[in-house]
């Protein structure tokens, strides 16, 4: 990227004309060739000019004059005059002036002789700067004594000079600022420039102090005068302290001040050990090891000793030891060891008592500079340093440990600094450990690093942190190291790449290993190294490139893949040779990209690297044929097409050539991909395209400027010639995008089309005049006709993109130019701008936006006027050669004016009816315009102040008014809907009715108002309604709803819009420039606005009030008015209050979450900078947090009101994604006010506090990244989370202590504690740190018991929540011991002790443990011999024995998961004992009721979970007979038994878990009908189920199985039946299911099944089977485009798998007729609106015979366009090779003609004034496109009529049918166009658009008859 460099400013000197006079007579001589006379003249010239580059030539030359000075001239008045202007020139100048450099330069030139004599002049101007008139100079001053110190030696001596009163004027401003800030609060921008100040005033004095040290200790040790240079230090020294111990303070610069600190002390004191004694107690807070310190000093340091000093002041002196003190080499005394380990103990104890995460990034950013420095020594010193320190650094000691600790804690931080940070720790420490151990050879062979190392990989892989420490060990040690302990990394590595969250981190990573890998294998030299590295990383990549899914590919491919060549570009030929083994060269499973995908995918990468170029002779060095790509350029799969257009697109150089074959390539992937639903694909392909198209702009101009000085003939003519190429193929382009742009084109290939055009009007412009490429001589009157249609399209981008194209075509084809179109244009947007549909209205303000350019605009409005009757005089019109600023100002002004008094009749004619207004002129759309219109003018440079400001106050006024109409609904207790259909009372008394019952039932001035004007208006209003009646408007509660919010959203934005764009005057100052709005006009809005937020009810009203109001906010605090910038903080305290003393009589809204005060709060925050102290958020939420935590000393019915809004209000902030981090101090406050208010009596404050809740979950653990809601992902270790949030700890124990001990489900009575169900919540969203010990402060053991006690609970859901809570308390290695300690406590036998919830909630906890093991360790949990004897032993609980069938399902859960599949390998011992466990279990399932005599069910007895428990023995015996027989080693017949009585049982439940089984089994395998477990016996009960079951959902999934089965005997257990019975008795299900999907769904895949193979079996007699008939209609049937996609779905997969024996078969089968409607029912499938179902119906194309399909076509899978274009040449081939032209070419002029439009989704409207709804969607299907589909149809019906032979035969009654019908809708749709109104396309867009596919079709229908005839 290339950064465009800053210009510096430069400025010319500007003097006092006193102090210039005096210069210039003292430098004024007479004549004189001396240089000294020559330098003056020079300087007094420069003086006189006022350019400022011509001042620094003089200067320069000034310079060289002095250089050139011999000793003898050194003397002199002149000399001192000239010496001392130049002085003044330099400190006269801003810092980073040119001139001033300029002038340290001549200064610095001086001979030495004349030095002294600088020196003297410079310090007389410093002396002369250092008493400025006042504070606004003291930045100039500052900024020359920093200037002075920066490598300029003589300013820096005359500093020295000038120390005391240098240092004495930098003591005056910092207390001078420290005074100033007392009284900004609340003005930010002020606030900010002073924090900006003062931390140039500390540094300065920092650099000042560092530069003169020498000098301050000489001073301080003299006896004389010290005492004034001592009161100065000791001044800056308090100065300093009130910086560190204000909060008020921005960090940036308490840290200097910190550093400032240590800095004075340093130089103040002499003894090294002093200083370290002095910081120490600094650190610690104690004044006693400042005994050695001077007394002014210890004085000064005695601020930051005290108890109470903010947290922050350690830190921030840490930093200033650590930055101001030298740590390298050997350290002078033992003091300065405990510096060393007092910095980090210091940063430690702060971390856990910080909140704010700027602060905790200073800590991370502290302890990292500590580690540098500490290495710093122990690297710097020649001999080993003292023992203790060695042991304190080194691995294993607590302090690594405390440290690896904070590491582990932060690396999850959601600051990317601290993450950073934390991984530069972590590799100090290992350096630390290494240095530390001089012993220790190598760190490899380490036990402690190896320790570390283990303990890493051993961390669960979404925990980001610790990619970065493993990069660290890979850097430290070699990717060899971890590749021995894990050779399976680069694997598991690419496996996590397909987590967005993750991909950067492990892509790091993976770069690191696969980097250091060939570094240490080129190192080795082993012969055959790069094949290692090869087999190492990239055969997993092409694996995974192959095999996995698209989406899952993603990110290897932008983060892994590019990396991998640039490492290593030769692979590349390594991987085509891989991809095209047989081994890889697969199509891969569904979904993924197959090898084809995989190696365009890497050739893309090399492409887009440089490894590989394109060439005429052969694409990429001949690794790709082009057939190949052509294939991969229309694949099924989206990112296949993406890749393979990018091989095309992508080069390295910008100036490459384009090859005309891939001008080709491109050709043959446009038409096809332009209408993509993706919006993703639509984007890389533009940008792709971009690429190519930028490629050719590049190397055209290249060519053109070769052309013009190339002398060589043919090599002219080959440019020339690619020229030539050039411009064909951007012509052809530009046609082929205008082409598209028909009325009925969907939204994306409209967006897709005008994207591109734009792209070729912004890099080649549509020019029509003769230049290289002239594509402006393209594009027709019709093209730019459609383009200007796209504007009334209903997606906003499309409006943005044709409007902005329309300018950039040629102004001839638009035609706006012409007055009579232009007004034609201007009429349609004014029309549009009061139509009742949303989305005209943004149509309307484009239009008018087109016309704003064009000068005659003004004429055009007032003859409008006039036909409307309005009094509109239009300003003076520009003139045409005018600029086109100036015009556009002109032009808004007139269009804002005109449209303001429209706006104002319909306001007036609103506040008469405001039913009428609604239903004919909604007000919304106007002021749409005017906010469009406004957006367009630069306001800062307006002609007409006047005539704007007098327009800008009548606009304020009517937005009022406006307002004023509407607020009644939008302000109701309900505003949804409570407008009763307006049928009846159409009277003034009926509109009254009606506003009275909407009236919201609370005490508020405003709406008395508004009933004020109804009542005054009822007169007018009976009049307004005899007329409105006349023209029979019908309005809905939905139109006047819409247009009351959608009128306050356009009133908020149009204010905002004002306050925002347009400059303000300012009252009180009188040297800026005139503005347009006033203070008090924006006070006023403010005030309007907070009207809005705190009383509108409707959700849409207060929305976009807010954020209209945010806009306000925003421009208050950049305003230069000091009240404006005073008014968020002064609203804020009001709306606060006014929350705190609210009750239930009170205006606000305490239902609707509050409706608009948190958006309100929300704005007025938001606008605080986050560079501030945010003064106003803490205030806010110390106030917000209070009010929401219940407190016994307000009685309940007063602050249940307060509590619910600050509730709602929390909610929000929390929600505000703008306060970012800045929110996070406050969470644990927000979490225990929610949990607290779980405890309310009230509903109103749980169900807000449930809110509250939710939103707090997800601020803390993130945003849910998947369904999961149990995902790791969302989850943080328990010592991350009490780190970040501190108080929580003992809040959350002790809420849980005292949640337990309610749970008493021994008595039987239930008890829940209302926090518990929270607390088990945030619990469960924790695991164990991997240095969480039980020695930690803040471990997580404590817990444990009050959780295990909860899973006693009545409550089902409690100890489900208990269960799933305890799983991350119990560490993976401790889970075994766990789940025996849990088994132990059941009772081994019967008794009367045993409590089931007790028993259930213990065996929950064990199953739980026992999954989340299985997960975690990723290996099965070896039942030992122990858990296997506690689990026989207790057997009981799952027999009859056991009379609760709730613990029996829990017990044989507890069996299923800890003897099933998943218990791994045992030794010999354990095997035995498993087995034994196995028996035994299959015991209790044969004992159980599932084998228990067919007859009357006795379970219904056995009580609640019976379904739970029969499917707990179901799953038992599904694994016993099913799934693992080999495992349970049942007798076959007893296997075969279990599964006859699961499918018998009168239980549906059961059948359907056992026949998912069945199903699941027979996917499983590759031989369907081949199971062991599928003997003759389970296939009559299924057979027989086919036709007895009732259950649909059971008898949807026996038909799924039976559908996989090969050969069935069907009966239904009296006799066998024949397959056209069942097949009769399957249609029959199909018909009748129609509303039950999934069974419908099922039925019909069987059923044609059964059609494939009776035609299979007979060909020849199938036809005569008359149920062919309806199965074919069910197929038809299941194609509509209003159905589910499921069924859609099936009726697509039927269609692919009938294609090879029914559509394409030579034997016709079906029948011409039937076989035909099927292929039109694929057609209809290809082109419907959901992506799956065209998709599926494509692959209809991999099942077509070769012989029908040339080479380069068979087998691909084709996108569905080009599937859908293929199949209609292949139907038309097939027709020819069936023999059946005639009839099939009169079908398809049928198809043609469009008879029932169905398959094309065009909307069907009788008649144009047919009732139109206010949200009608209109076109259902938005992918389908009419015109293309016939164009298509046409052309290939073109193809089957050039063979003119057989076209004899044709049915002459059907043709002059054909004939008659094709003329008859020419004639009646081109009468409709006719009929409609100037620009139809914008007001009556729908039937424009239906006519004109209707014209089309008639007209080309009619073509091919005419050819026939």
């Amino acid at each position: 990227m290339v950064v465009k460099k800053k210009t510096v400013e430069v400025e010319a000197v500007i003097l006092d004309q006193e102090k210039l006079e005096n210069l210039k007579a003292s430098l004024s001589v007479d004549g004189g060739e001396d240089g000294v006379r020559q330098l003056a003249h020079t300087l007094r010239d420069c003086l006189m000019l006022t350019n400022p580059v011509q001042q620094i030539q003089l200067v320069q030359k000034a310079g060289s004059l002095l250089e050139q000075l011999s000793e003898e001239q050194c003397h002199g008045a002149l000399l001192l005059s000239c010496l001392h202007a130049l002085a003044l020139v330099y400190t006269s100048l801003k810092a980073k002036n040119p001139l001033r450099r300029a002038s340290a330069s001549a200064l610095s030139s001086v001979p030495a002789c004349l030095q002294e004599q600088t020196v003297d002049c410079l310090s007389v101007c410093l002396a002369d700067c250092l008493s400025p008139s006042g504070s606004d100079q003291y930045l100039h001053v500052i900024d020359s004594i920093t200037a002075c110190l920066d490598g300029f030696l003589l300013g820096e001596r005359s500093i020295q000079k000038l120390l005391p009163e240098v240092l004495q004027f930098l003591q005056k401003a910092l207390r001078d600022y420290l005074q100033l800030n007392i009284g900004l609060a609340g003005r930010h921008v002020a606030q900010a420039q002073l924090m900006h100040s003062c931390l140039a005033a500390v540094k300065t004095s920092m650099l000042v102090v560092q530069r003169c040290q020498e000098g301050i200790s000489a001073a301080l040790q003299a006896d004389r005068s010290h005492c004034t240079l001592r009161s100065t230090l000791s001044g800056l020294l308090d100065c300093y302290t009130h910086i560190l111990t204000d909060e008020e303070f921005v960090q940036t610069v308490q840290s200097t001040a910190g550093m400032a600190v240590v800095l004075l002390i340093r130089s103040s004191m002499a003894s090294g050990d002093g200083v370290a004694s002095l910081v120490s107690g600094l650190l610690c807070g104690s004044e006693q090891s400042a005994d050695t310190a001077p007394q002014w000093l210890r004085q000064g340091c005695k601020a930051l000793y005290a108890r109470g000093r903010p947290a922050g002041v350690s830190l921030y002196l840490c930093h200033g030891a650590l930055a101001m003190l030298s740590w390298k080499g050997a350290l002078q005394g033992p003091q300065w060891e405990q510096v060393v380990l007092l910095v980090p103990h210091t940063l430690l104890e702060l971390d856990t008592s910080i909140k704010e995460s700027s602060t905790a990034m200073v800590v991370a950013r502290v302890l990292t500079l500590w580690s540098s420095a500490a290495l710093d020594h122990l690297q710097g010193q020649q001999l080993p340093c003292s023992p203790s320190l060695q042991l304190s650094l080194r691995g294993g000691s607590e302090l690594q440990a405390r440290l690896l600790e904070y590491v582990y804690a932060h690396w999850e931080h959601p600051l990317d600094g601290v993450r950073h940070q934390t991984r530069a720790l972590f590799r100090n420490l290992l350096l630390l450990h290494k240095y530390a151990s001089p012993s220790m050879s190598e760190l490899a062979k380490d036990p402690y690093v190896g320790q570390l190392t283990h303990n890493l990989l051993g961390l669960e892989w979404h925990m980001r942190g610790k990619y970065g420490s493993l990069g660290c060990l890979v850097e430290l040690l070699g990717a060899g190291y971890l590749l021995d302990l894990r050779p399976q990394l680069p694997s598991h590595l690419l496996g996590l790449m397909n987590d967005q969250t993750l991909a950067p981190y492990t892509s790091d990573l993976t770069e690191r290993l696969f980097v250091s890998h060939k570094a240490q294998l080129a190192e080795e030299g082993s012969g055959g190294w790069m094949e290692t590295w090869h087999l190492t990383w990239v055969t997993p990549l092409l694996q995974m490139l192959c095999q996995a899914r698209l989406d899952q590919s993603t990110y290897i491919l932008d983060y892994f893949l590019p990396k991998l060549l640039r490492c290593s570009p030769s692979s590349l030929t390594h991987m085509v040779q891989a991809l095209q083994d047989t081994s890889l060269c697969s199509a891969g499973p569904p979904g993924s990209r197959g090898a084809v995908g995989a190696l365009i995918t890497c050739l893309r990468a090399a492409r887009a690297q440089g490894v590989v170029q394109s060439s005429e002779e052969g694409l990429w060095g001949g690794l790709v044929p082009l057939s190949l790509l052509r294939q991969a350029l229309v694949h099924k799969h989206d990112q296949v097409r993406m890749d393979a257009l990018g091989l095309v697109c992508e080069s390295h150089r910008s100036t490459e050539v384009v090859t005309s074959q891939e001008m080709e390539l491109v050709r043959h992937f446009l038409p096809s991909s332009l209408n993509s639903q993706s919006p993703a694909v639509r984007q890389q392909a533009v940008t792709l395209l971009k690429k190519l198209l930028c490629r050719v702009k590049d190397n055209s101009q290249l060519l053109q400027k070769r052309l013009a000085q190339e002398k060589d003939q043919h090599q002219r003519d080959r440019d020339q010639h690619t020229l030539d190429t050039y411009k064909a193929f951007l012509r052809w382009m530009c046609e082929r995008l205008l082409e598209v742009l028909l009325p009925g084109a969907s939204f994306s290939s409209c967006l897709t089309s005008l994207s591109l055009l734009g792209l070729l009007a912004t890099l080649f412009t549509f020019s029509t005049e003769p230049d290289v490429f002239a594509l402006g001589e393209v594009v027709t009157p019709a093209h730019a006709q459609n383009v200007l249609g796209c504007v009334a399209n209903n997606f906003l981008e499309v409006k943005q993109l044709a409007s902005t194209l329309l300018w950039q075509l040629p102004p001839a084809t638009v035609g706006l130019q012409d007055p009579d179109r232009m007004c034609c244009v201007l009429q349609a947007a004014l029309d549009l701008s009061t139509s009742t549909k949303p989305f005209d209205s943004v149509s309307a303000a484009h239009l008018l936006n087109l016309l704003l350019q064009l000068p005659s605009l003004p004429h055009a409005l007032q003859r409008c006027a006039q036909e409307q009757g309005l009094s509109f005089q239009p300003p003076v019109p520009p003139q045409p050669q005018a600029p086109e600023a100036l015009i556009l100002e002109i032009n808004t002004l007139a269009v804002v004016h005109f449209l303001l008094l429209c706006l104002k009749r319909e306001v007036a004619r609103a506040e008469a009816s405001l039913l009428l207004a609604a239903a004919s002129c909604p007000l919304y759309g106007r002021a749409h315009c005017i906010t469009a219109a406004l957006q367009q003018l630069n306001a800062g440079t307006v002609s007409e102040p006047a005539q704007w400001r007098s327009l800008v106050t009548e606009l304020i006024s009517v937005c009022y008014r406006m307002s004023d109409v509407v607020s009644p609904v939008v302000q109701s207790s309900s505003p949804e809907g409570l407008i009763p259909m307006d049928t009846v009372t159409e009277t003034t008394a009926g509109l009254q009715k009606i506003l009275q019952e909407i009236q919201p039932r609370d005490t508020n001035d405003f709406f008395t108002s508004a009933r004020e004007l109804d009542t005054q208006s009822g007169g007018e209003e009976d009049h307004t309604h005899h007329s409105g009646s006349g023209e029979g408007y019908r309005v809905t509660a939905q139109m006047v709803l819409v247009c009351c919010w959608r009128s306050m959203k356009e009133v908020s934005m149009l204010l905002g819009q004002l306050c925002q764009s347009l400059p303000l005057t300012h009252t009180a100052q009188t040297h800026t420039p005139p503005g347009l709005i006033t203070e008090q006009q924006v006070e006023g809005v403010g005030l309007y606005f907070r009207q809005q937020l705190l009383q509108s009810r409707h959700r849409g009203a207060f929305e976009l009030a807010y954020v209209g109001f945010v806009r306000l906010t925003e421009m208050l605090c950049r305003s230069g008015s000091q009240t404006l910038q005073q008014l968020p903080a002064r609203w804020l305290s009001e709306v606060l209050q006014e929350v705190k003393s609210s009750d239930p009589s009170s205006k606000l809204c305490a239902t609707r979450r509050s409706a608009g005060i948190p958006f309100y709060i929300q704005a007025l925050l938001s606008s605080e900078p986050k560079s501030s102290s945010c003064s106003l958020l803490k205030m806010t939420m110390k106030e917000l947090t209070d009010l929401a935590k219940p407190s016994a000393d307000r009685p309940t019915n007063q602050s249940t009101v307060p509590q619910v809004h600050a509730l709602n209000i929390l909610r929000a902030l929390y929600r505000d994604t703008r306060l970012g981090e800045s929110i996070v101090p406050f969470v644990s406050d927000g979490l225990q006010a929610a949990m607290l208010g779980f405890t309310s009596p009230v509903w109103a404050v749980r169900n807000s506090s449930t809110l509250l809740f939710s939103t707090l979950i997800t601020r803390i653990f993130g945003v849910k990244k998947g369904k999961d809601e149990h995902s790791k992902k969302n989850r943080m270790t328990g010592r991350e989370f009490f780190t970040r949030f501190p108080a929580l700890y003992p809040f959350l124990l002790s809420q849980l202590e005292e949640a337990a001990a309610s749970v008493h489900s021994d008595s039987g009575e239930v008890k829940l504690h209302p926090s518990l169900f929270l607390l088990l919540l945030v619990l469960g969203r924790l695991y164990p740190s991997p240095m969480d010990g039980s020695s930690s402060p803040l471990g997580l053991a404590p817990f444990m018991p009050f959780i295990i006690r909860c899973g006693r609970s009545a409550v089902y859901r409690t100890r489900e929540m208990s269960a799933r809570a305890l799983v991350p308390f119990v560490m993976v290695t401790q889970v075994p011991a766990a789940i025996l300690s849990l088994l132990l406590d059941l009772p081994v036998e019967p008794g009367p002790g045993s409590q089931q919830n007790h028993l259930h909630g213990t065996l929950l906890q064990v199953v739980s443990l026992h999954r989340s093991y299985q997960t975690d360790s990723h290996r099965p949990l070896a039942a030992g011999s122990d858990i296997s004897k506690a689990l026989r032993q207790r057997l009981w609980l799952a027999s009859r024995q056991n009379p609760c069938v709730v613990t029996r399902g829990a017990y044989l859960d507890v069996l299923a998961s800890l003897s099933g599949p998943q218990a791994g390998p045992h030794p010999d011992g354990e095997l035995t004992e498993l087995t034994e466990l196995r028996a035994a279990t299959l015991g209790v399932v044969m004992a159980s009721e599932l084998l228990d005599p067919p007859g009357p069910p006795a379970l219904p007895s056995l009580g609640p979970g019976t379904t739970q428990y029969l499917l707990s023995l179901t799953r038992l015996a599904l694994s016993a007979s099913l799934e693992h027989p080999q495992l349970w080693g049942p007798h076959p017949h007893q296997g075969t038994l279990l599964l006859g009585r699961l499918l018998a049982s009168p239980h549906y439940e059961v059948r359907g878990l056992a026949l998912e089984g069945v199903l699941g089994a027979s996917e499983g395998t590759a031989t369907p009908g081949r199971h062991p477990w599928l003997d003759q016996t389970t296939l009559s009960t299924l057979a027989s189920m086919a036709l007895h079951e009732t259950h649909p959902q059971c008898l949807a999934k026996v038909l799924c199985v039976l559908t996989g089965c090969v050969e069935l005997q069907w009966g239904d257990g009296l006799q066998n039946l024949s397959s056209l019975d069942v097949l009769h008795h399957i249609l029959s299900l199909a018909e009748d299911s129609a509303h039950r999907v999934e069974l419908h769904c099922a039925a019909l895949t069987l059923a044609s099944r059964l059609v494939v193979q009776l035609v299979l079996s007979d060909p020849q007699g199938v036809a005569a089977v008359p149920c062919l008939g309806r199965w074919g209609a069910l197929v038809c049937g299941g194609c509509s485009e209003e159905l589910p996609v499921e069924v859609k779905l099936t009726a697509a997969q039927v269609l692919v798998n009938t294609t090879a024996p029914l559509l394409t078969s030579p034997a016709l089968p079906l029948g011409l007729s039937l076989t035909v409607s099927l292929w039109r029912c694929l057609f209809t499938l290809l082109q419907d609106e959901d992506q799956d179902v065209r998709d599926m119906a494509a692959d209809y194309f991999t099942n077509v015979p070769v012989d029908l399909l040339s080479t380069e076509e068979a087998g691909v899978a084709v996108c569905p366009p080009v599937a859908l274009d293929l199949g209609v040449g292949l139907l038309c081939q097939l027709i020819l090779r069936w023999a059946q032209v005639s009839a099939g070419i009169l079908t398809l002029i049928e198809w043609l003609l469009g008879d029932g439009e169905g398959e094309t989704g065009s909307p069907r409207h009788t008649s144009l004034d047919e009732e139109e709804f206010l949200f009608e969607k209109g076109d259902l299907n938005l992918w389908a496109e009419p015109v293309q589909w016939v164009k298509m149809l046409h052309r290939h019906l073109g193809v089957l009529l050039q063979d003119q032979n057989r076209l004899q035969a044709l049915d002459q009654t059907r043709l002059l049918k054909l004939c008659a019908q094709a003329e008859a809708q020419a004639l009646h749709s081109a009468r409709a166009l006719e009929g409609l109104p100037a620009l139809p396309q914008f007001s009556c867009t729908i039937e424009h658009a239906r006519l004109s596919v209707r014209h089309q079709r008639a007209t080309l229908a009619q073509d091919v008859l005419d050819k026939l005839r």
